[in-house]
């Protein structure tokens, strides 16, 4: 590695952890602590109780800092490399504005490659580790709520066994609505359940008004109806209520499958597709910031570091207002997979026309 990239990478590197701690917390400020603070007036929480909270709310935080910094950081270090004439001396020795980008470009990506990784293996168990220490520590007295698709799953030796989806829990009714379920023997499936509810009654769970469809070869070989039968499963509401993920504590491969049950069921699964595309490109933005940030630092001035922050909060602001909008076009005709796209598209293209501007 010559001189000039790690002369560069070492800027962009503190102003990139500075950027993160700074981040991080207005994060924490305007709102960790608050709900934290929450949780000990309601349900007088313990200190142990929250330090987890704090400790597991940071990788969802630290997450959406990182292309935040990238911002920062490219803006701060170019603004300051412009502000005392090294660019022009670079330039002046022959160095063109393309090699100057060429060590900063790279970090971009290798933070985004990270961050990728990072909200697929650490930020979905933290989420879960946060709602299990607010499920079992502070809230476990409490009741289970109502819950909109409920899904039960039984693996032995890897392959799946059964599968049982509800539509809704009704909480004050004890209820499940909308229930189909499956069975799998060698990984075929054998058979399929629906019925209208099933009531939870002593310490099992009974179906009413269902229909069973046998399965042979992938063809339904024939069908009985029932008035009531009991379904084989063991947990009561409030385990399985517990044991339901929000799809901020799924991985991408948990999402793909919530979201292959749930179209076989015929419910819309445009928030879950709008969620799975925005783990790649919310943490791709890390990059498109490095594009837009080191042009927009260019230009010479006293005081490089105010601006710098100040353009960071305005191009923050467009960009996830952009990510708003997308995610109402993507429920609204266009497919998710390319709404959620858009912000970095446009991104990409601003970044590459001010890097071209700035080369001349």
């Amino acid at each position: 590695m010559r001189i000039l990239d790690r002369y560069i990478l070492k800027e962009v590197l503190l102003a990139f952890l500075f950027g993160i701690f700074a981040f991080s917390a207005v994060f924490i400020g305007s709102g960790t602590l608050f709900r934290i603070a929450q949780y000990v007036t309601q349900y007088g929480a313990s200190f142990s109780s929250v330090v987890k909270l704090f400790i597991y709310s940071m990788p969802a935080i630290m997450l959406w800092t990182f292309p935040m910094s990238m911002l920062l950081s490219s803006l701060l270090v170019f603004g300051k490399l412009s502000g005392s004439s090294e660019i022009t001396a670079m330039k002046s020795c022959g160095v063109s504005f393309y090699r100057l980008m060429r060590p900063i470009i790279i970090m971009g990506f290798i933070v985004s490659l990270f961050a990728i990784a990072f909200n697929e293996y650490v930020v979905p168990w933290a989420n879960q580790a946060y709602a299990d220490v607010i499920n079992y520590e502070i809230k476990n007295n409490a009741k289970p709520q109502s819950q909109e698709h409920i899904i039960l799953k039984e693996i032995k030796d890897g392959n799946i066994q059964r599968l049982i989806y509800a539509r809704r829990y009704d909480a004050k009714k004890n209820r499940m609505e909308r229930i189909a379920m499956q069975d799998f023997e060698n990984g075929k499936l054998v058979r399929v359940e629906n019925a209208d509810y099933a009531d939870y009654s002593g310490n099992e769970w009974i179906l009413h008004n269902g229909i069973i469809y046998s399965i042979s070869d992938g063809e339904m070989s024939h069908t009985m109806h029932f008035g009531t039968q009991k379904l084989p499963i063991r947990e009561g509401p409030d385990s399985i209520i517990r044991e339901q993920k929000k799809p901020e504590e799924m991985t991408m491969k948990e999402l793909e499958q919530q979201i292959k049950i749930m179209k076989s069921q015929y419910v819309d699964t445009t928030d879950l597709e709008i969620e799975l595309y925005q783990r790649i490109t919310v943490p791709m933005a890390s990059l498109i910031f490095t594009l837009i940030g080191a042009p927009l630092g260019m230009q010479p001035n006293r005081n490089s570091s105010s601006i710098g922050f100040g353009l960071s909060i305005i191009i923050i602001f467009i960009y996830y207002a952009l990510m708003t909008i997308a995610s109402v076009i993507g429920r609204v005709g266009i497919p998710p997979a390319y709404a959620v796209w858009l912000p970095n598209i446009i991104g990409a293209v601003i970044g590459i026309y001010l890097i071209r501007k700035a080369a001349r």
